[in-house]
């Protein structure tokens, strides 16, 4: 049989790529965006309390009614913006099945999607699965801001997209308040869908609020917010995201979202709306966060690598320029093999394989498995 490959250039990931070659060497796993400590025991107890309790059939296509009104709540508490939880609110499968779904929904052969680059991995496989043009724009290193002049060359009758992603992996940077404020002049009054990535929205640092597009009356009104429980309750491999758009949005996406994954785990939903009731669990999650973020920082900051500001996220960049001229991939897989340390390289996020000699760290990790990876770190 003969396959006509829709993804001809598309491989592996590199996150499953580099998880993969730290098993292989037994190496400290930095690389892959996922902690190595537990959620709360707490949620473990819900989530128990509701699978005794019988709820292990079917959700509801769009998501349980208590979790919807608790994304509400939340959006409401965060960001003073009301979300029908019945008609603009949709549990999926985790962040990604959301911006495919978005993508899947809106995105016909030959309409044009503009993409920030570095872009997270799963954004232009699905534009071109569907026949889109994915329109990259460089973010300006070092400190991976947008050009809004550069954007509204770009934008043009064939722009139906537009997909942000802030706080940014794999930067680690945010977008301000100005930013949202050009991308709502340049999209206003035109046939051009907001695709927000707030994955990481409860991980803005330093006493910067998170510039959710749920801020800005017009910017919502056409603009898909996709975000994740993954990040917020350390809980990665329950893959429970939701969406949140304009009932109209919605409505298309949904019919797109009943065909692809129609329903997302039942007793999760229900342990996750209790356990969120405490606005303290995604409150405070940025102290945590920047918390580990700084011992990160303040471990390795004697070391021959340069740190990159890390805004959000819980990724840190740095340059390794003073260590090594190697390719970026190169760099990364050496030091997987050879010193027992897992990174991802950033070069994989461009589609032109821009090369600034940067890797990325994950420090959602236990205390001692930072300070044993800065041992590392400390001696190249």
């Amino acid at each position: 049989m003969q396959i006509n490959s829709k993804l001809p250039n598309i491989g592996t990931t590199i996150f499953t790529v580099m998880s993969a070659l730290a098993r292989e060497h037994n190496a400290i796993n930095l690389s892959q965006g996922f902690p190595d400590f537990g959620c709360s025991p707490k949620l473990l107890e819900l989530a128990q309390k509701h699978m005794q309790a019988g709820f292990n059939q079917y959700a509801p296509m769009q998501g349980i009614i208590q979790l919807r009104e608790r994304i509400a709540e939340i959006i409401q508490t965060c960001y003073n913006k009301a979300y029908s939880p019945d008609t603009e609110i949709t549990i999926t499968a985790g962040a990604t099945q959301g911006i495919y779904t978005s993508i899947a929904a809106f995105i016909n052969k030959g309409d044009e999607v503009i993409v920030f680059e570095p872009a997270y991995d799963c954004y232009v496989p699905a534009i071109e699965v569907h026949g889109g043009i994915a329109v990259p724009i460089e973010l300006r290193y070092p400190n991976f801001t947008i050009d809004w002049h550069q954007v509204k060359e770009k934008v043009n009758s064939k722009t139906k997209m537009i997909i942000i992603n802030s706080p940014h992996n794999p930067s680690g940077t945010t977008l301000s308040a100005h930013d949202l404020h050009e991308l709502e002049s340049i999209v206003k009054g035109k046939n051009i869908l907001v695709v927000s990535d707030e994955v990481y929205e409860h991980m803005a640092f330093d006493n910067q609020p998170h510039q959710s597009v749920a801020r800005y009356k017009s910017l919502s009104e056409q603009s898909i917010i996709v975000s994740s429980f993954g990040k917020t309750v350390h809980t990665t491999g329950w893959k429970i995201g939701y969406v949140a758009a304009p009932k109209e949005i919605m409505t298309e996406f949904r019919k797109v979202h009943q065909f692809l994954v129609f329903a997302v785990n039942h007793p999760f939903q229900l342990a996750l709306a209790d356990y969120l009731a405490d606005k303290a669990t995604y409150v405070e999650l940025k102290n945590f966060y920047q918390a580990k973020r700084d011992l990160f920082r303040k471990l390795i900051s004697q070391s021959r690598f340069t740190l990159e500001p890390c805004t959000g996220t819980y990724f840190q960049l740095v340059n390794y320029k003073k260590i090594s001229d190697e390719k970026d991939t190169e760099f990364a897989i050496r030091l997987t093999k050879e010193n027992k340390l897992a990174a991802v390289p950033l070069s994989v996020f461009y589609g032109k394989q821009t090369d600034n000699k940067l890797l990325r760290f994950c420090f959602a990790k236990k205390d001692e498995t930072l300070v044993a990876a800065a041992e590392i770190i400390n001696k190249l």
